[in-house]
């Protein structure tokens, strides 16, 4: 017989992660990647958040007014792209 296990919810508040120093040594196009690598998946999951599930509705315009507004830099072309490509990967 199965025994069903309720969980209450913490009632602490929520703390957001600590953040981490990145690996020292490697070469610079690896830290620019990385980041951009972040920058993008933060932009994707505000976006996939707010009911765009379409690539062809990310366009560079909307998703550089998404970062404005969640106060994170403009993205650039480059990065536009890879949101793209993560909202499509999601799918």
């Amino acid at each position: 017989m199965a025994l069903a296990v309720i969980r209450t919810p913490s009632l602490e508040p929520w703390k957001p992660l600590q953040k981490q120093p990145l690996p020292a040594g490697r070469p610079r196009e690896w830290y620019v990647s990385h980041n951009r690598r972040l920058k993008a998946m933060r932009l994707a999951i505000v976006l996939l958040d707010a009911g765009i599930h379409d690539p062809a509705r990310a366009g560079n315009e909307k998703i550089r007014t998404t970062a404005e507004l969640i106060g994170i830099h403009p993205p650039s072309d480059t990065t536009c792209r890879m949101v793209r490509a993560l909202i499509r990967y999601g799918r």
